[in-house]
């Protein structure tokens, strides 16, 4: 019954995170036990003060990585003794608890204070400590202008950030999901016809537009969504807002709210399927409700 252990910071759970759970648990057979060794947050976070944004809240990732392949995800946390520790005292601490059997990791892996250790450590290390090291290969995907770049979370970041979600989704093996709680506006779209759930987001946002996309309530219920992401240059809006109009999904009768749902304080994963339009300024609120109209028709016309 073999053990195998895997160690990264697996967030966005993409395509290579896939492929090397998938080698992890071919390693393991049936009877055997995949663990998932995952940071989180970003040693970034401790090393820089400054982390990369999150794919993926850390529900959504254990999530991810159990469905890819791992029995048992153990979050690590970057504390300052972890990052710390020598390549060595990592593998002592961290891996031989686990007693494993064979360690699978990507061509690029390094850990251990200063990220001293790279393959060649860990594989002296598996010949003192009894376990086999394994290194997948690279995985690419193949994005809408045919390019096949090398499938990474740095790379859905920047398609994120330039508004490319389904480039994203390629990379990512899904559509990419924003995820957060449905907090309080300034109640402005129902006034001319185009309610919104207003998310404070857990995860990265895409670039400023409007965007085609599935809305999932914490009932279980899936709607067709238009989703902006912008200032609202419109309403002379500052601050960046991420705003989810849910199509066909009537409110409670005489009530603002969502049959089952209060009116905030409730969670919302907005998965984005494709972009619309980039972030206009309108000169009135008409014009504003006109664009409104022809961005639903294009929303249907994606989903």
């Amino acid at each position: 019954m073999p053990t195998v252990v895997t160690i990264g910071n697996f967030d966005g759970v993409h395509l290579a995170h896939r492929h090397l759970l998938q080698h992890a648990r071919a390693l393991a057979g049936d009877r055997g036990t995949v663990h998932a060794l995952a940071f989180d947050p970003h040693p970034a976070s401790v090393l820089r003060n400054h982390a990369p944004d999150r794919l993926t809240t850390w529900g959504t990732r254990e999530r991810l990585l159990l469905d890819a392949g791992a029995d048992a995800v153990h979050r690590l946390e970057p504390t300052e003794a972890l990052l710390a520790l020598d390549p060595a005292a990592f593998v002592e601490t961290r891996l031989l608890a686990l007693n494993p059997d064979h360690v699978v990791e990507g061509p690029d892996f390094r850990f251990g204070r200063r990220r001293a250790g790279d393959l060649g450590v860990l594989r002296a290390l598996g010949e003192h400590h009894a376990f086999d090291v394994h290194t997948v290969d690279t995985v690419t995907a193949t994005l809408d202008d045919h390019t096949t770049p090398k499938a990474s979370s740095t790379l859905t970041r920047w398609l994120l950030a330039h508004g490319r979600v389904r480039d994203a989704a390629h990379v990512l093996g899904r559509p990419y999901r924003i995820e957060g709680e449905v907090v309080q506006g300034d109640r402005i779209g129902r006034t001319i016809g185009f309610p919104t759930a207003n998310i404070n987001p857990e995860t990265m946002t895409p670039a400023q537009g409007v965007y085609a996309g599935i809305a999932t309530l914490p009932t279980g219920a899936t709607h067709n969504a238009a989703i902006n992401v912008g200032t609202r240059p419109t309403l002379n809006g500052t601050s960046l807002r991420v705003e989810a109009h849910l199509l066909n999904a009537p409110p409670e009768p005489e009530s603002p709210s969502l049959p089952g749902l209060p009116e905030y304080a409730w969670r919302i994963d907005v998965d984005l399927i494709a972009r619309v339009r980039d972030q206009v300024r309108f000169e009135s609120l008409d014009h504003l409700r006109a664009q409104l109209d022809r961005d639903m028709r294009t929303v249907r016309e994606r989903l």
